[in-house]
């Protein structure tokens, strides 16, 4: 298990000569993609920018357009500390609109989740306004983490975000600005926090909320060898949680380390049908739970890029789906992620009609 030097999990990074070990067919290649949840960033060494990107999304399948999700790259390193944040989606704009508009997609970063500071409470807005005067056609919503363990006390990749906080009053009230400016909120936290979003989603049911990577199932630490445990737990959280109609949910990010994942570990990277067995189960909980219009497909890339290929990925959810009509395909691989970061009408277009929210 990599550690970096400060004792934590690091992210394995890619190794392209290792992923082309595997390959296969693309499996259903006319199916119309979103991915809504990568990142632009230069970590460790290892950057990941629109060409790196670009190479995985033009890789086979059918991505008609992309979410980029915050990560802290590209911050303002002068001016106030609340809106440095905006940086990185000045960034990303700019990249975007510099490298054009490919005809007919894919659409790269067409929705934009950037960082705000929910405990400043009200006085986000102009966090809000900032990244929306940035990005005025691509800024769709934040994400503050709030992950935290309490196995986990110095924090696992990342450092721990305070206890309780999804239930700090300044931090709903910064979500409640969210939802006035009618944005959209990405839950990251870890299995253990679901049942504190449930009080949230209760409280705010106006705000729109995604949960990120399942919950962020943890299978490191004390919690190896317990896996079932925790399935069991983070199913019955799940089921309550879903009960809440302002929130969906990704399906993706178990190639993280948090996870368990150990695949970097192996002489080759895994093929599609040994990652639909591993992840089957959390698959159809969810989709039992939300519903096919409350559940989208992310790739979570570059972090799980260390683990296997963007082609082999979604040839596992094609695998996962297989059952599935074609109608409720065409949410999950696309259709829930347009109609809940609300892409523009020429990504809506290549997906076939959005049935109503």
């Amino acid at each position: 298990m990599a550690l970096d030097v400060t004792g934590k999990l690091s992210y394995p990074p890619p190794r392209p000569d290792w992923l082309v070990r595997v390959q296969e067919d693309i499996l259903e290649p006319d199916l119309p993609i979103v991915d809504p949840h990568h990142h632009i960033w230069a970590h460790d060494g290892h950057p990941y920018g629109l060409p790196e990107l670009r190479g995985d999304v033009c890789s086979g399948h059918k991505v008609v357009a992309t979410v980029l999700v915050q990560a802290h790259h590209a911050y303002r390193d002068s001016g106030p500390e609340h809106l440095r944040c905006v940086g990185e989606t000045e960034h990303i704009e700019q990249i975007v609109a510099a490298q054009g508009q490919p005809e007919p997609a894919p659409f790269l970063c067409a929705g934009i989740v950037g960082f705000a500071d929910m405990l400043l409470g009200e006085a986000v807005e102009e966090v809000l306004e900032a990244h929306q005067s940035a990005s005025p056609q691509r800024f769709r919503g934040v994400r503050h983490s709030v992950g935290r363990d309490p196995h986990f006390p110095d924090g696992i990749v990342l450092r721990p975000a305070p206890a309780q906080l999804l239930a700090d009053a300044r931090y709903r009230a910064g979500l409640r600005a969210v939802a006035r400016a009618g944005m959209s909120y990405d839950a990251m936290l870890y299995h253990s926090q679901i049942a504190e979003l449930t009080e949230v989603a209760r409280a705010l049911p106006d705000l729109p909320i995604v949960l990120d990577h399942f919950g962020c199932i943890i299978g490191v630490g004390p919690y190896v060898g317990r896996e079932q445990e925790t399935f069991v737990t983070w199913r019955r959280d799940i089921e309550e949680l879903a009960r809440c109609p302002n929130v969906s949910v990704k399906l993706g990010g178990m190639g993280m380390v948090i996870c368990g994942a150990r695949f970097h570990e192996q002489v080759q990277p895994p093929d599609s049908q040994e990652l639909a067995r591993l992840w089957l189960p959390h698959v159809q909980t969810c989709i039992e739970a939300f519903g096919v219009q409350r559940c989208m497909f992310e790739s979570n890339f570059p972090v799980d890029k260390g683990m296997f290929s963007y082609a082999v990925l979604w040839n596992a959810f094609k695998r996962m789906a297989a059952g599935a009509s074609a109608n409720e395909k065409a949410d999950l691989f696309g259709r829930s992620a347009a109609r809940f970061y609300r892409l523009p009408g020429q990504v809506q277009g290549l997906l076939g009609a959005l049935p109503p929210s």
